[in-house]
């Protein structure tokens, strides 16, 4: 509900705020596709390599340190790409605000925000292989434990792979609305502006404890604690595809 936008309805206001700060499946969708690369390569080694386990857990190893470098570019696009459009939002709304607020939004310090998500987007890319590879070990333990789930732990090794997409989807669309929620946190704060109200995406699968929170103010300092107890602002948890709406008043 940005005060500067009095004369619009409640409907209208919804709308021209997930317009500028939900979360574009766009950007989700193309990091997705980016990490998918990667899971299919995993994949690859785990058909490939799946009977001879010690090797494949060696393999993935050494795979996470390889594709650092192309880690890096593909979190560079997907934290861009994040801020351009979270720029552009903050440029609309600047048209309804004063000149020296308009300044202010421009001078936001994002660079910090920018390394900061660059560098955790790095770790979280190359966290796939290590994880398969950590899951591979811990079944040829527990292999070794229990000979008698030989096979089944054999076919569970094999399934590794899909467990990998799995999580590549998870943080595809965890980590793109979380940056983007972050950026609004940040510009918000750099210029004054304490409160926002939680909006949820309006889709089918938005959780019961953040429908709750659909329409109500929330301070940037103080964190909530939603109905089921997670403690969260609007998009900065996982699977979570709400954003935040910051108040901006006439003052």
């Amino acid at each position: 509900m940005l005060l500067t936008h009095d004369d619009l309805s409640e409907k209208q206001l919804r709308r021209k705020a997930k317009e500028r700060f939900a979360t574009a499946n766009r950007v989700e969708k193309e990091y997705l596709r980016s990490l998918r690369q990667l899971t299919r390569q995993i994949e690859h080694m785990v058909k490939s390599m799946g009977h001879r386990p010690a090797e494949l857990e060696k393999l993935l190893q050494d795979y996470a340190k390889l594709v650092e470098p192309w880690a890096r570019s593909i979190a560079e696009k997907m934290v861009a790409r994040v801020m351009y459009k979270d720029e552009n939002a903050w440029t609309q709304l600047g048209r309804s605000i004063g000149r020296e607020l308009r300044k202010e939004i421009q001078e936001a310090p994002t660079g910090d925000f920018f390394r900061k998500y660059m560098d955790e987007q790095v770790t979280l890319i190359t966290s796939l292989p290590l994880e398969a590879a950590q899951r591979v070990h811990k079944l040829v333990i527990e292999s070794q434990i229990d000979a008698t789930r030989a096979k089944e732990i054999s076919a569970q090794i094999m399934q590794t792979g899909k467990v990998t997409e799995s999580r590549a989807k998870l943080i595809a669309r965890t980590e793109v609305a979380r940056a983007a929620s972050a950026l609004v946190m940040a510009r918000s704060k750099h210029i004054g502006v304490t409160h926002y109200i939680w909006r949820p995406s309006g889709d089918a699968d938005v959780r019961q404890s953040h429908k709750e929170m659909n329409g109500k103010v929330v301070a940037w300092d103080d964190v909530p604690t939603l109905s089921d107890g997670t403690i969260t602002h609007a998009g900065m948890i996982y699977n979570c595809r709400c954003y935040p709406d910051p108040i901006i008043t006439n003052d």
